[in-house]
């Protein structure tokens, strides 16, 4: 009596490797814009705090203000990081557009962080140096991080093709 056929064992195909490559790509992307926003909140904390409560505090009753000159000073950095590292196999020959699509991205990334200062500061009242970091440094930065995240990736590091 012949033995019978041994079960069928999924076959190792290409998508399942092309998908496993995928993910790993994607977790190391995320991974490198985690580590370049974090260089970048260094970045933005340092300067925010510096300016409206620290020595250089010339600007310290205007803390929307303060907060978008420090936003600019990480958009910088992070550009500079996420075009030559985290994105670069997908970033464009055309850096001039790129830097100005991810300026355009970022001006809404500071209103979020704006929005949620403000919001803190004169809907809630709280004026407080710890009020202020976590709401435009905390609650702001996450919701800005997480609508940052997306469109560079679909709107500004989009490659070539």
């Amino acid at each position: 009596m012949p033995d019978a056929p041994a079960p069928a064992t999924p076959r190792r195909g290409a998508w399942p490797n092309r998908l496993a490559a995928a993910v790993w790509r994607q977790r190391v992307e995320l991974l490198r814009f985690g580590t370049i926003g974090a260089l970048a909140f260094v970045v933005d904390f340092t300067v925010f705090n510096l300016m409206l409560h620290g020595p250089v505090d010339v600007l310290a009753h205007k803390p929307v203000t303060v907060n978008v000159i420090a936003t600019a000073v990480a958009t910088v950095v992070s550009w500079l990081g996420n075009r030559y590292w985290t994105f670069s196999a997908r970033r464009t020959r055309r850096r001039v557009r790129e830097l100005l699509e991810y300026a355009a991205v970022n001006v809404g990334g500071v209103v979020i962080t704006s929005a949620c200062l403000a919001f803190s500061r004169y809907v809630l009242g709280l004026d407080s140096a710890l009020a202020d970091n976590v709401a435009a440094k905390g609650v702001g930065l996450v919701l800005a991080m997480i609508f940052r995240y997306v469109l560079y990736r679909t709107v500004v590091f989009r490659g070539e093709g």
